[in-house]
């Protein structure tokens, strides 16, 4: 069986995120030993976890150098570790952080990569990676052959590993930075303008507006301030995330109402995002496929739409309540704050 290597960076507190621990319990599914790497200001406590996870070696670059992400310190501590484990198969969670260095890396080593995988398992005493193509729409299956092969594991396609911390014993890889190497320094930390955070990839629920919202309702009249009020109402009694359709975020350069706590950065389908929530609960949304493909990855799916021939009642939702979303979002609202 090929070495394997799990790479992850220390949070500010030195343990290991979950997207971190997700990438973990991946590659445990190859079987068989691996070692891991951690890069950090301060990387004990997540050496412990790697080691109490059944890590072989645990390698580490430590120092306030490797504190803040970076491309030329990480790609550095990346491509140090791999070439000491002598790694053949490297996995790792497709964060921000990563996903900045990780095609450097694999270049450096002279290897291959793929990323937005959100399979791993072992056929014919061979690693073989699942992923998504064409939207989420193709699903493939594929191995590779070249070594090193660089695996990046998108976040939430695993259940994060579970158990407790063992005691690391740290080989400290020695990874020295020129000047050049330091030239980019983290100032600060922008917050998003907005008054309420809406996008919450953590949340157990997905809460996605749909155009019906924006548009007239039985009495002939608009309620924009009215629909923003009960959806806001909803993604903060519920600690929810909020999602949108392109018809809706796209209302703004067409001149119509629209809802001002939705932007492109909250559209959810063909053209945005795929995320991965517990539950989702679309309202005034069509249901068909380029929003439903958003959805993919939602375990239980349910609706609230008036018409009771739209997309959703095709097979593509759990639950679809043919009801008026302002009313049914009224209520539950009033059920959660009590």
């Amino acid at each position: 069986m090929s070495k394997v290597l799990v790479i992850a960076f220390a949070e500010q507190d030195g343990s290991l995120g979950k997207a971190a621990l997700e990438a973990l319990a991946a590659a445990k599914q190859l079987g068989g030993e691996f070692c891991a790497g951690v890069i950090g200001e301060k990387i004990d406590a997540a050496a412990d976890m790697l080691a109490g996870a059944g890590a072989a070696k645990v390698f580490g670059v430590a120092g306030s150098d490797f504190a803040q992400p970076r491309y030329a310190s990480d790609a550095a501590a990346a491509e140090a570790i791999a070439k000491a484990a002598g790694a053949e198969i490297i996995v790792a969670a497709g964060t921000s952080r990563w996903s900045r260095v990780a095609a450097g890396v694999a270049h450096r080593l002279g290897g291959q990569i793929d990323t937005h995988v959100t399979g791993l398992a072992v056929e014919n005493d061979a690693p073989v990676v699942t992923r998504w193509y064409y939207r989420q729409r193709m699903m493939a299956q594929m191995t590779r052959a070249a070594r090193p092969w660089v695996i990046s594991v998108d976040p939430g396609s695993f259940a994060a590993w579970q158990g407790a911390p063992g005691s690391a014993s740290i080989e400290a890889v020695d990874v020295t930075l020129g000047d050049a190497a330091k030239r980019t320094q983290v100032t600060g930390v922008r917050t998003p303008s907005s008054g309420q955070q809406t996008i919450r990839p953590e949340a157990d629920v997905l809460f996605v507006a749909g155009a019906g919202w924006t548009k007239k309702q039985p009495d002939g009249q608009f309620h924009v301030a009215e629909a923003e009020k009960l959806i806001l109402d909803f993604v903060d009694n519920a600690k929810a995330s909020l999602g949108s359709s392109k018809s809706l975020v796209d209302q703004k350069g067409e001149g119509q109402a629209v809802l001002t706590c939705l932007s492109h950065l909250n559209q959810v389908g063909q053209t945005g995002s795929t995320p991965r929530h517990p539950k989702g609960l679309a309202t005034c949304c069509h249901g068909e496929e380029p929003h439903v493909v958003g959805w993919r990855f939602i375990t239980e799916r349910r609706a609230i739409n008036l018409d009771a021939n739209c997309g959703w009642a095709q097979g593509k939702a759990d639950v679809l309540y043919v009801a008026d979303s302002f009313a049914v979002m009224e209520k539950v609202n009033a059920l959660l704050a009590e």
